[in-house]
């Protein structure tokens, strides 16, 4: 039997070597972070290069970086009422875009009646001009547009966002999520507040996440309370091995990006190409700027549930979209949001790929697919 094939790295990657060895060390320390003796010291100095790892690679400054669980987490701590900005007063509502993860959707502790949803066009790009006049239409806003988004791994315009907020007084946050690792992310170039990753998507562990915050950003409000962790942002005795195998994947991606987000892109290429020629295939958001890694497509009749196992048969992982509801049998939210009915929402596969997919993978996905359109797609 051959081996499988793993094209669902939106979902989560695999950990990387540097990361588990990070990790490995970081167990066989003893103290807590927070005490001051010697053992204390040495899990804190591991935190701490960490911090300031994830800072360096986005170009802020290391006591802005939160700590947290998961991005789940980071974006919940993210979406706050109250939050401040150098010139304005405090945000009293929020928008977000509206193919947003579910952990933004859910708009974090702002009230149900203060949170509005900003359209997006049939590529899945924000639409500046709806944003614009949901900006002029009340209070200063929190606004919340992901950088790339996970299922069709379209760009969105997040600078030209960011002055469109600003100059209304509201504050931008950034679910960056997808795009560490995959292409360059500088908070200061993009404008934003706020932006929040996760170590999973990059090579590190599951479980730990980060919230960035850009200078002169006040009132954020703990979610967890109680012990003065992170600087009283967050609080709960630190993940050292996780957050340690944080820094040391930040640190790798960073290192390698150019080179593989020119590998993957030609991969990504070839594989929508091989798409195409069967059996009508769809590209979503193929028309504008998309992660180098990632391929959301569809076919005539094509239903995703039934698809996604017939590729797991053939040794292939592939997904339906977002790990965090593809065990839901529903349309996507993002190509509903897209203006695409039921039928063609149902009918998604995303295959995304990381920094070990080869040419070989690409083909045998390839082949695969043209085994299962044979049988999937048949009246």
């Amino acid at each position: 039997m051959r081996n499988r094939v793993y094209l669902d790295w939106n979902a989560t990657t695999p950990l990387r070597a540097e990361a588990r060895a990070a990790m490995l060390a970081a167990w066989d320390l003893i103290g807590n972070p927070s005490s001051v003796h010697a053992e204390g010291r040495e899990a804190r100095r591991l935190v701490e290069e960490a911090r300031g790892v994830l800072a360096s690679a986005v170009r802020a400054l290391p006591r802005n970086v939160v700590f947290t669980s998961a991005g789940t987490e980071a974006n919940a701590l993210a979406l706050s009422p109250g939050l401040r900005g150098p010139a304005g007063g405090p945000v009293e509502r929020l928008l977000v875009s509206a193919v947003e993860h579910a952990s933004v959707l859910a708009g974090g502790r702002f009230p149900a009646d203060r949170i509005g949803q900003i359209r997006v066009t049939r590529s899945g790009v924000v639409d500046l001009d709806h944003l614009k006049a949901l900006l002029g239409a009340g209070p200063p806003a929190l606004v919340s547009i992901m950088a790339a988004n996970n299922e069709t791994g379209a760009l969105q315009p997040v600078a030209e966002a960011a002055a469109m907020v600003h100059e209304a007084g509201g504050l931008l946050h950034v679910d960056a999520i997808q795009v560490l690792g995959k292409m360059p992310f500088d908070i200061k170039a993009a404008g934003a507040d706020l932006a929040t990753f996760s170590a999973h998507k990059i090579g590190g562990p599951k479980g730990v996440g980060a919230l960035v915050v850009a200078e002169g950003v006040a009132g954020l409000e703990p979610v967890l309370r109680g012990g003065g962790q992170e600087l009283g942002r967050r609080a709960g005795t630190e993940n050292v091995a996780g957050i340690a195998g944080f820094g040391a994947a930040v640190r790798v991606a960073v290192r390698v990006l150019p080179e593989e987000a020119e590998r993957m892109t030609t991969l990504r290429d070839h594989l929508e190409n091989g798409l195409r020629t069967v059996a009508g295939a769809t590209i979503f958001s193929e028309n504008v700027q998309r992660l180098p890694n990632t391929v959301l497509f569809t076919a005539p009749g094509l239903k995703a549930e039934t698809a996604v196992i017939g590729f797991d048969l053939e040794g292939i992982a592939v997904s339906s979209g977002s790990a965090c509801s593809s065990g839901k049998v529903q349309p996507s939210h993002v190509l509903s949001a897209m203006g695409f009915g039921p039928a063609v929402a149902q009918g998604a596969v995303r295959l995304s790929l990381g920094w070990s997919t080869q040419a070989e993978d690409i083909n045998r996905a390839l082949e695969a697919w043209r085994k299962l359109s044979n049988t999937l797609l048949r009246e």
